[in-house]
């Protein structure tokens, strides 16, 4: 009778280890700075759901930027409200801080996390040292069918003095370690723990690219923060990023033997290659139903491009400061370009989401030159391009290291003082700013907008003024 009892026990286990080595397959659906474009949400909706269907095992992540970009999002009573909710009924898992997440500030930030989100939110490289920002979780871990998935969260410090890009108000009494770092850190806790290592990056693909070059610790790196579409593998681990707003969701199929990992593959799947889900567009169109926001304003005569659209920005700053030069940063235009015809409050809002002001100052061309050579050669992904839009013409020389050594200004005099006119932004956090008389207005540059829009067409200047050329060597 023992020996029956016993061959029976070594059945079971046998079993119980062959089912424990079957083949599986997890799949993680990512989203990365989707700004708050809840109206591709009805195709995304789809997609998941699809998913869900056919594959047991599903996880659904985001690496940041959730809002700013949208007005029907940003701009009710509670920002970011919409697209949390729309998030909390997808069944989101878990997603990481991106630097927009502060932009209505850490208090806000914290209000959010704690009343509203039915998902892990995560960062390893924030320490609050203030009571209005909760202390959020470095990492958590998610079980699927007896498949342990680390899941780890990282936001860039790179654009700040050791913050993320945005206002220095919204970082005080926070301290961003070096996320790089912070992930390898975070990687060797959770190693032994887990099956599955998946880091959910916000510090953008040249950053990811060094870390992975360096320490190749996860299974899979999600990214987001530069506005990429990526699908690659870096020193032999997968790597994707589905560009920005929403147009697309990542899916990473990971197939693993019994709790081994036999291969990852990441792809980029088009979100309006699936049907609209129906309830969700009912549920999108109730957040679009505000008069105000959709009401038409003004027109534009032909399409504006972004360039235009900085431009236009630098001309409204120029006329409340009688500034002789103006200046403008491309990142703070949030669309690619405005098409010709109406234009409502929210097209306007969704054009500059973050209450900017008009600083004005003086200068000579020498300090602008400085301005320009120090951003240009900034070691970030707002370097080594034209970032400062202006109506006034002029020139980066580069040597051939890509690097700038001097401006040329056709119409200004040298030693000659300029008033300028510059957005607060830039005022507040560009290095290399020397000035006299400098400060922040009280205009919001949304407001300039309204106004230049009610008095009459607005006809853009898609030209772009500002060149980049290589050094003439004498």
């Amino acid at each position: 009778m023992k020996r029956y009892i016993y061959t029976f026990a070594l059945a079971v286990v046998l079993l119980l280890t062959a089912c424990s080595q079957r083949e599986r397959t997890l799949v993680i659906l990512s989203t990365n700075d989707m700004h708050g474009k809840i109206q591709r949400f009805p195709h995304l909706t789809t997609a998941v759901r699809a998913c869900r269907d056919t594959v047991e095992r599903v996880l659904l992540v985001d690496a940041g930027d959730r809002w700013t970009g949208n007005a029907y999002v940003d701009r009710v009573s509670v920002p970011g409200r919409p697209i949390i909710e729309l998030m909390n009924g997808l069944g989101y898992d878990a997603v990481t801080l991106g630097n927009h997440e502060f932009d209505f500030g850490q208090a806000h930030l914290g209000g959010v996390i704690d009343s509203l989100c039915d998902f892990e939110v995560l960062c390893a490289n924030v320490v609050s040292d203030t009571a209005t920002f909760p202390k959020v979780a470095p990492w958590t871990i998610v079980e699927r069918d007896g498949v342990k998935i680390g899941l780890v969260g990282v936001v860039t410090n790179y654009e700040g003095q050791g913050t993320p890009a945005g206002n220095k108000s919204s970082y005080v009494g926070l301290r961003f370690s070096d996320p790089q770092q912070a992930a390898v850190d975070a990687a060797d806790a959770l190693r032994g723990k887990v099956d599955v290592l998946v880091l959910l990056s916000h510090m953008g693909h040249d950053r990811d690219f060094e870390l992975m070059a360096r320490e190749n610790r996860y299974d899979m790196v999600i990214g987001g923060h530069t506005h990429e579409y990526l699908d690659t593998v870096v020193c032999g681990t997968p790597y994707g990023q589905t560009y920005k707003d929403v147009r697309n969701v990542g899916a990473t199929t990971i197939r693993l033997k019994g709790k081994k990992v036999l291969s990852v593959a990441y792809e980029n799947i088009l979100t309006t290659s699936y049907a609209p889900d129906s309830a969700c567009l009912k549920e999108v169109a109730r957040y679009y139903a505000d008069e105000e926001l959709n009401r038409p304003i003004g027109t534009l005569t032909e399409t504006a491009t972004q360039v235009g659209l900085a431009n236009w920005f630098v001309e409204l700053m120029k006329r409340p400061t009688r500034a002789e030069v103006g200046f403008y940063h491309i990142g703070g235009v949030r669309m690619d370009s405005l098409e010709m015809g109406g234009v409502g409050t929210a097209a306007v809002y969704d054009l500059e989401p973050f209450s900017s002001r008009v600083a004005e100052m003086q200068m000579t061309p020498e300090e602008m030159r400085r301005m320009l050579v120090t951003k240009y050669n900034e070691p970030t992904r707002e370097g080594h391009r034209i970032d400062l839009h202006s109506t006034t013409p002029y020139t980066i020389l580069v040597n051939d290291k890509d690097e700038a050594v001097d401006v040329l200004f056709p119409t200004l005099k040298e030693g000659r003082s300029y008033r300028v006119a510059i957005s607060d932004y830039a005022f507040k956090n560009y290095r290399g700013l020397q000035y006299r008389e400098g400060r922040i207005r009280e205009e919001l540059i949304t407001n300039l907008m309204i106004e230049a829009l009610r008095r009459a067409p607005v006809r853009p200047d898609n030209e772009q003024h500002a060149s980049i050329r290589p050094q003439i060597k004498q």
